[in-house]
């Protein structure tokens, strides 16, 4: 039986269930009812797959959770999946049965290529399919603050305007069009506004792209600076921490929450933005403060919120955020439906098939 190494990630944990029938029935458990509200017959999808994998269903498949780890179970491994981990020339001697090494995502940095080269080792990379939801989400976000959305939804004749705050009045017909009849203010568009990303990662540059396509000017700021090519690639400018709070009309947070990061984006930041930007949060509530992001709404500085992810899942009843109009809360729904991911696995796991035949 064919032995797959898969880094343990939470997305990567479909795997096992795909190819390895002696995973727990807790496992097959959790993943049925995880996939259940897209695909309630899961276990359907899950014999159609298997039978056009004849050649690698089944498969042992070992999840490994860090470097000494993944060392130590290369030898005799056919594949491995790899999301974060580093896989260099150490890597490539102890796994010499390896076929294929698979990239969970398109930035291959944490692979040593030129030495996977060298030794004929096969790489191939996923472009995840969850990402560009995410990066949708965002976008969705973004929009929907930027015209003011969810304070003029269904608030189309005058009684409700005026109750609303609104000024709503025809204009002279005569010299003028009727357009935006409510007279509602601070309505922002994005084509030449400042789009500032916090995170130049996978997600990063997903929703970077789409802020090209919008003709909005792309700053960014990470720990480690990109290539003078993927800015090129991406036209993005990279500036500091205080320039991109400072210069930012939209700010887009894609960063992974750690010791490092958790309240990034404090009191003293939130001072720092421009008064009216708009500020989208598809990562993890908790890189921004939330004392802090309330005051800061509260004071009227922000233009609009959108928050995917909450500071509790579910979310309070109470949740101090959704007494602001100008605010988007969403249940964790930017991956959007389960399939996606399961695609995602599916093609993976034809890859190395497809690998592991080869080199038979």
């Amino acid at each position: 039986m064919l032995r797959v190494l898969v880094e343990d990630d939470s997305y990567l944990r479909i795997v096992p269930v795909l190819l390895d029938p002696s995973i727990t029935g807790e496992h097959r458990a959790a993943l049925n009812d995880f996939m259940a509200h897209d695909i309630p017959d899961f276990e359907a999808w899950l014999r159609k797959f298997q039978s056009e994998i004849p050649g690698l269903y089944p498969a042992k498949i070992e999840l490994v959770k860090d470097q000494a780890d993944l060392q130590a179970r290369l030898p005799g491994a056919k594949a491995a999946i790899i999301e974060s981990l580093p896989f260099g020339e150490k890597e490539i001697v102890l796994g010499r049965d390896l076929a294929i090494v698979h990239k969970f995502g398109t930035l291959s940095s944490n692979i040593d290529i030129a030495a996977c080269a060298r030794h004929n080792l096969l790489v191939r990379i996923q472009k995840r399919r969850v990402n560009i939801a995410v990066a949708e989400q965002a976008f969705m976000l973004m929009i929907a603050l930027a015209r003011r959305l969810c304070e003029t939804n269904h608030i189309t004749d005058s009684a409700s305007l005026d109750a609303a705050g609104f000024n709503s009045r025809p204009y002279d017909r005569r010299y003028t069009t009727n357009s935006n009849y409510g007279r509602i203010s601070d309505i922002k568009v994005l084509y030449g506004a400042t789009f500032g990303a916090l995170g130049m990662g996978e997600i990063g540059r997903e929703v970077a792209s789409r802020a090209a396509a919008f003709g909005m000017k792309i700053i960014y700021h990470q720990r480690n600076r990109m290539s003078l090519i993927d800015e090129t690639i991406y036209n993005a400018e990279y500036v500091s921490f205080d320039e991109l709070l400072q210069k930012s009309d939209f700010l887009s947070i894609h960063l992974p929450l750690s010791d490092l990061t958790r309240g990034i984006i404090d009191s003293a930041a939130l001072q720092k933005l421009k008064t009216g930007a708009i500020v989208i949060n598809i990562a993890r509530a908790q890189l921004i403060d939330r004392d802090a992001l309330n005051n800061v709404l509260e004071s009227g500085k922000l233009g609009g919120y959108g928050l995917d992810v909450g500071y509790e899942e579910p979310g309070r009843v109470d949740e101090p955020l959704k007494k602001f109009k100008n605010v988007i809360l969403t249940p964790h729904t930017a991956v959007a439906r389960r399939d996606l991911g399961l695609i995602d696995m599916a093609e993976i796991c034809k890859r190395i098939w497809t690998a592991v035949t080869a080199q038979a």
